[in-house]
């Protein structure tokens, strides 16, 4: 498969068409069985009782939101380097699924933190920093949208994507950084100090937060191929193709 080709949103339609069922179908199997290890099968931890399997929920959401800003920073470094038009639709279309993985792991996290910090809220540096990442989302989707000028939202919404990423780091070492009440990482690379079905419920259920964020950001990204390329004759071929579609099933 030339990679290179896909860059061309004319090529980048059909092939994610292709994939979306896929991603999806897969989001759901493996949500099933994370949510199946870690509320079903996991064992009480010994601490924290119950409600630690929260963060079959609240991890994996966290990852993907720090994960997706940094994925939409590298097409956003793309589209001002290279001028690829994929890569602004690519940005725009992840930015939507982060949030609300970055709203997810927000108050999943203040559910967490009640019962086991005697608070919902503290303003220690990774809430916080994870809160910035929020606003940060909600920053890029207001900023582009506001511009009227499509090829305009896009550059200005790269710059903005490409200075929040500092953000990121922050986040990920902010337990190491400074004293905070969060807890440092469970999981590191070679090493866990989970117990086994926990650690493979919280994989599990990232797998799933993954392969949800493909099916949904590429959904969307078709979208917004269709609309930005409406001019196009392919594009038009593929709107009317939809729409009769749409009127025959009706």
């Amino acid at each position: 498969m030339n990679l290179f080709r896909l860059s061309s949103p004319q090529t980048f339609y059909p092939f994610a068409g292709r994939l979306v069922p896929v991603f999806a179908m897969l989001a759901a199997l493996c949500c099933a069985a994370g949510l199946a290890l870690g509320l079903a099968m996991a064992p009480t931890d010994a601490i924290q009782g119950e409600v630690y399997r929260i963060i079959f929920i609240h991890v994996p959401a966290a990852w993907m939101s720090m994960f997706i800003y940094l994925v939409m920073a590298f097409w956003a470094a793309v589209g001002l380097g290279l001028g690829t038009r994929l890569s602004f639709y690519m940005m725009r279309a992840l930015a939507p699924t982060g949030a609300l993985f970055c709203f997810i792991a927000l108050w999943t996290g203040a559910l967490w933190g009640k019962p086991t910090w005697g608070t919902y809220w503290a303003w220690d540096a990774r809430m916080t920093s994870q809160l910035l990442l929020q606003f940060l989302y909600f920053g890029f989707m207001a900023l582009t949208a506001a511009i009227e000028d499509p090829r305009r939202g896009d550059k200005a919404g790269a710059i903005l994507a490409l200075v929040g990423a500092v953000n990121v780091p922050v986040i990920y070492f902010s337990v190491q950084w400074w004293n905070t009440l969060h807890q440092g990482a469970s999981v590191k690379p070679g090493q866990s100090s989970m117990a086994t079905l926990m650690l493979a419920g919280m994989l599990v259920m990232a797998f799933a937060a993954w392969f949800y964020s493909l099916a949904v950001s590429w959904a969307r990204a078709r979208r917004i191929i269709l609309e930005r390329e409406r001019h196009t004759d392919w594009a038009h071929a593929e709107i009317a193709r939809s729409g009769s579609g749409e009127g025959g099933r009706r």
